[in-house]
């Protein structure tokens, strides 16, 4: 099997590492043929805190994929977030050389965009177009081809701490895989969770992760707004165990299994048997005292989020409403409550169904690991297409060169 027909996606959270293994067909079609999971130690927030036991998570979850697939995994797209991403919004402009774009022209003008000043401690993770504008016409998503004299570029740069990002990619490369892309995890859970008329209305993805809660707003087909929130489903675990004072497996297990973030959606009367502390008795908690502490904590979270929207001035842009994914959507009442906070439409999103294994994979804590998938078969697309458009130019420049020979020999 051609090995850059595997296409594999590694997503190493703060509480689970996934790998997910693909295989796409010389039709282009992607179909999933291997999952791993496992329990991530070693990350704080989205950052490597400690190197080696992530190496063990990592390799935990190659091991599985690998099992499951039969395949050898020597590379993957891996996603990023954390408290250290910062993006922002740039514009770039040229002078068009012979009055039409070319491809070349657009790379000039994305450079242009690139260059801003940031500290040499940050990296620029992705430089993603939002529109182009020729003359005075707005709103172009491909000039090539186009007329004009003057090419303008609106772009959203994504950047985050050098020495964080290479503590991730060395993680990974010391389990065996070469880190071929690295993604913003928001933008890959956009891309496996929101519809082409979603992006176009105007959406905020909330992509609510174990320690970070990412936030990717899209708008008219473009990303306009990504950012990193330093609280996740961690906090809402952690919040249970110093309220109920409960060991953190225990409060874990409450909110998965009991666990509300509406007061009064279940009985008054009804009550849990929960283990505190080792060497305490077991004692009965009424299951509003829990859906209290998580409903506070969820409040904090979506008020977060709004205050962003509301400085960022894009609160008029949202008009297709919140959508929430990731794992820590899953506590129950989570869109209906940040419907009430955030006084707009809020539903929960999954990922959108494609090759093999889609009832296993159509859940939100897959959101992230199947948009890095989807990336990086786009990106292995794109690279075949550019391979076949140079290998027919060679062709040419081969079958020129050689009906030149011959036509030297004839005369000489």
């Amino acid at each position: 099997m051609n090995e850059k027909n595997i296409i594999v996606g590694l997503d190493v959270g703060t509480t689970k590492v996934c790998t997910i293994v693909g295989i796409q067909g010389g039709d282009s079609e992607l179909e999933i043929v291997g999952i791993g999971t496992h329990p991530s130690y070693g990350l704080k927030k989205g950052a490597v805190v400690n190197i080696d036991q992530t190496v063990n998570s990592i390799e935990g979850s190659l091991k599985e994929a690998k099992l499951m697939s039969g395949l050898e995994i020597n590379h993957a797209t891996i996603g990023i977030a954390g408290s250290h991403i910062y993006s922002f919004n740039s514009t770039g402009v040229v002078a068009v050389k012979d009055k039409e774009i070319k491809t070349s022209d657009v790379d000039r003008v994305i450079e242009a965009a690139k260059a801003v000043v940031i500290p040499t401690d940050r990296e620029i993770l992705h430089v993603i177009p939002q529109e182009f504008r020729i003359d005075n016409t707005k709103g172009i998503k491909d000039p090539v081809g186009m007329c004009g004299v003057r090419l303008e570029v609106h772009v959203h740069i994504v950047t985050g701490s050098v020495s964080l990002i290479h503590n991730l990619v060395k993680c990974v490369e010391q389990a065996g895989v070469t880190a071929e892309h690295i993604s913003l995890q928001p933008i890959a859970s956009s891309e496996s969770v929101l519809s082409t008329g979603e992006k176009e209305l105007g959406v905020v993805l909330v992509d609510i992760g174990g320690g970070t809660t990412d936030l990717a707003v899209w708008k008219n087909g473009s990303l306009i707004h990504s950012q990193v929130i330093p609280v996740g489903g961690n906090h809402f675990t952690n919040d249970l165990a110093v309220a109920l004072k409960i060991p953190h497996k225990e409060a874990e297990r409450i909110k998965i299994e009991h666990g509300s973030v509406l007061k009064g959606s279940k009985e008054q009367s009804s009550h849990i048997t929960v283990q505190g502390l080792p060497g305490s008795a077991p004692r009965e908690i009424p299951l509003n005292s829990i859906a209290q502490v998580l409903g506070a904590r969820a409040e904090e979270l979506f008020n977060i989020v709004k205050e962003i929207i509301v400085d960022r001035g894009l609160n008029h842009e949202i008009t297709g409403g919140y959508i929430l994914t990731g794992g820590g959507t899953l506590v129950h009442g989570m869109p209906e409550f940040g419907e009430y906070i955030l006084q707009i439409p809020t539903k929960m999103g999954l990922p959108t169904p494609f090759g093999g294994m889609t009832n296993i994979m159509q859940h939100p804590k897959y959101s992230t690991v199947l948009g890095l998938l989807l990336e990086s078969s786009k990106k292995n697309i794109d690279h075949s297409k550019s391979s076949m458009r140079k290998g027919h130019q060679m062709d040419f420049l081969g079958k020129l060169s050689d009906s030149l020979r011959s036509a030297f020999r004839e005369i000489f």
